[in-house]
């Protein structure tokens, strides 16, 4: 590991909150989300151990105001873009202050009456919600592996990696509006797709509904129009990130992507985890990433390493095998460390035009792909079906079916390491909505 402890990820360091033992949100994580209970408005809160501490009732108590002016404000609204438009120096004195107030020997919140029995509650009782409100979306194609399973899957016999891949960090904007919380259930898109190529295209719902296991990093503060952030103040503009499922419909995608790329195969849905996870948190496991032949361009060489040493997950669960208690098949476990574009040069190139970037802007990785089996996409794991994956219940996936529910999962460290995790986005698949114009039936 490349990165340094200090101060709030220390090892050492304990909470008078009760930890269990490999949890995923000890006192050195502090990952902020948007929670309410029954009666209760939306508000910022931080997860500690299994429960939440509501951030707006601290503020409310004058115990926020010194490290965050304005705090009563910033913490009792219904996102986390006013927070995350206060900037680094705003970022990093909350995080020392709830470092603080956390810790085991520190008596501040236990010594306001009656605080914590109204401010600290089980993450069981916690309505979780979208954290920002995202108002720009992009998603990259930052994995050279999964590059690489494509290309070989749609171009058999040639070189698999486009000319312009190892130059740019290559992306496309994707629709804001149905960027969704964990637990959201999918709605199986319809639109065109063209299954016999004798033929012409068909309306209907999709057959080769899909996944993609990404990370996404959250904009802060944003810069002026014209003015492109660079590689060296990327840290200032990137707080923290979450998981990222990037629902795809296969079938749509490849009859429409052609000449301008995703557009109704990619837009129907996408799931992000409600808690996202600071960049401070995550340092003591950034990591070099892979040497880029041949060197980038001046504007997207990096100084410092900027990958990070993630181990992610992805479970499947058909509706039969949830109706008779049978548990998730985990079926991949890349790492996010191997990411061929880091997200500094993906920032640095989403604006080197000058494109503006403002607070909650969210920036999704691509699909994050290892060495085989570990794959972050349903068409890799299956290779476009040839070699179905086999469930518990006896059957057989290539595509998702109506249903299915699938889990994404992720953490850094863990063991001697305090273990800094994300929680988990997980979604469920639910029929299409077909209309009176469509000429096929649902898969």
């Amino acid at each position: 590991m490349s990165g340094v402890f200090d101060a709030t990820t220390d090892p050492a360091l304990r909470s008078w909150v009760p930890v269990p033992a490999e949890c995923d949100f000890p006192v050195q994580n502090l990952s902020l989300g948007i929670v309410s209970r029954a009666g209760e408005s939306p508000r910022v809160g931080v997860a500690i151990g299994a429960d939440v501490l509501d951030l707006a009732l601290v503020a409310e108590a004058g115990l926020l105001e010194e490290s965050l002016p304005g705090s009563r404000v910033v913490l009792s609204g219904a996102s986390l873009n006013a927070l995350l438009g206060r900037g680094r120096s705003a970022w990093t004195a909350l995080r020392a202050r709830l470092s603080r107030l956390l810790a085991v020997d520190d008596q501040t919140l236990r010594d306001v009456p009656g605080l914590v029995e109204r401010a600290l509650y089980p993450r069981t009782q916690a309505r979780m919600r979208l954290p920002f409100a995202v108002g720009d979306y992009v998603d990259f194609y930052s994995s050279i592996e999964h590059a690489t399973n494509l290309g070989r899957l749609f171009r058999p016999g040639a070189e698999p990696l486009l000319p312009n891949y190892r130059h740019i960090p290559i992306g496309y904007h994707g629709r804001s509006s149905t960027i969704v919380v964990s637990g959201t259930p999918i709605v199986r898109p319809c639109g065109q797709r063209r299954p016999d190529p004798q033929r012409g295209p068909v309306f209907g719902a999709s057959a080769a509904l899909d996944i993609e296991l990404e990370i996404g990093f959250v904009t802060g503060p944003g810069n002026a129009l014209g003015t492109p952030i660079s590689i060296a103040a990327a840290r200032e503009h990137i707080y923290g990130l979450v998981l990222v499922n990037d629902w795809s419909a296969r079938d749509i995608q490849a009859w429409e992507y052609q000449p301008l790329g995703p557009f109704l195969g990619k837009s129907f849905a996408t799931s992000i985890s409600p808690w996202v996870v600071s960049l401070a948190a995550l340092e003591p496991y950034r990591v070099a990433g892979p040497v880029q032949e041949p060197e980038p361009l001046p504007y997207l060489r990096t100084a410092e390493a900027w990958n990070y040493d993630i181990a992610l997950s992805v479970e499947l669960q058909s509706a039969q095998m949830a109706r008779a208690g049978t548990a998730p098949l985990t079926i991949s476990r890349p790492n996010f460390k191997k990411m061929y574009w880091n997200m500094a040069q993906q920032l640095a190139h989403a604006t080197v035009n000058g494109a503006v970037t403002r607070p909650g802007d969210l920036f999704a990785s691509g699909t994050i792909s290892d060495v085989e089996p570990d794959f972050g996409s349903l068409i890799e794991l299956t290779w476009r079906g040839a070699h179905p994956i086999r469930l518990p219940d006896g059957s057989q996936r290539a595509f998702l079916q109506d249903g299915d529910s699938v889990r994404l999962l992720g953490h850094a460290g863990g063991g001697a390491a305090p273990r800094i995790g994300f929680g988990e986005v997980s979604g469920s698949v639910s029929a299409a909505d077909l209309g009176t114009t469509s000429t096929e039936v649902n898969p």
